[in-house]
């Protein structure tokens, strides 16, 4: 703890309304724990954009690890964290000071931003619905869900950027939340089946004649291949979709946006190269591929999207 303190004094070298340096250093660590694609790609942002980066992180990350590793906890208490973590956002609005030292960090960066309460609050919309939702029938419901879990995490992260709210933005950014937030579903199909949890949609699976006992048991058959197939090219289209709102993006936020865009696109293909086998381990992106997608972004800039279709 104590050198992430003083990596962070050293780094942002200042204390917010709320929150200290130590705050800051806790959302960096959360970020740097859990979030490794994104942690690598938000070093590139200069330092300001880096700090809220790292408080809009804690944020979300925080009450994810309620809801999904919830060790000891049962659904009752899972509840009450997030009504609570609810209540400290909305009091600190208030002026009150939150307890958390993540919340702390993230209210400050709300206020810095003038980020509206809407998205955060959507958010934590879609962390509660977790506790009792674990399938979606047709696309159209999942995306329902994905407005919280996603579009509302890249709705902040413009107020971090310091973007501007046009339509266009807005949607790329809901194109690329649903991009990423598909990829989670894709690579994570295995630890979500543990939980009970099936983000494919049901319509999708009955399509290609999956059933939920296939992947509830992780039975890689010819079928869910093909599921499969056609999951990673509904996740593709809407990078594409995506990719032209990157350039409308301040100019100096821009490469680590589209780093973490083109990085997190990466792990599809890995899905691919495990013959869609997202039962017998995690797909991930290495440390090489991410220091070669770096070095591609930085020289080459938004041409190095076409270089990945």
């Amino acid at each position: 703890m104590g050198i992430a303190i003083k990596e962070a004094k050293s780094e942002f070298g200042f204390e917010g309304a709320f929150a200290s340096s130590a705050d800051f250093a806790i959302c960096r660590r959360i970020h740097r724990q859990h979030g490794t694609t994104y942690y690598f790609a938000s070093k590139k942002f200069r330092p300001e954009i880096r700090k809220r980066t790292h408080a809009l992180y804690g944020f979300v990350r925080t009450p994810d690890e309620w809801v999904d590793n919830p060790n000891d906890l049962s659904l009752e208490q899972r509840a009450n964290y997030l009504r609570d973590w609810r209540a400290q956002l909305l009091r600190g609005m208030d002026g009150v000071m939150p307890e958390h030292p993540v919340m702390r960090a993230f209210c400050d960066v709300v206020c810095e931003t003038e980020m509206p309460l809407e998205e955060p609050l959507c958010f934590l919309d879609a962390m509660e619905q977790d506790l009792s939702t674990g399938r979606y029938d047709t696309y159209l419901d999942l995306r329902g869900y994905m407005r919280g879990s996603a579009a509302a995490v890249g709705l902040m992260m413009c107020h971090i950027l310091g973007a501007p709210r046009t339509a266009k933005i807005e949607r790329s950014v809901y194109a690329l939340g649903e991009a990423m937030q598909l990829t989670n579903f894709l690579r994570d199909v295995s630890e979500d089946a543990r939980r009970g949890r099936i983000y494919l949609p049901l319509e999708d699976l009955a399509t290609f004649s999956v059933s939920e006992d296939d992947v509830l048991a992780g039975r890689m058959t010819e079928e869910f291949k093909t599921l499969m197939r056609f999951e990673i090219a509904r996740a593709r289209a809407l990078y594409a979709e995506a990719d032209t709102g990157i350039p409308l993006l301040p100019r100096d936020t821009q490469k680590p946006v589209l780093l973490a865009r083109i990085l997190y696109s990466k792990i599809l293909g890995k899905i691919e190269e495990r013959d869609f086998d997202v039962f017998g381990g995690r797909a991930r992106t290495g440390k090489v591929d991410k220091l070669r997608t770096a070095f591609h972004v930085l020289v080459r800039g938004l041409s190095t999207i076409k270089k990945t279709q």
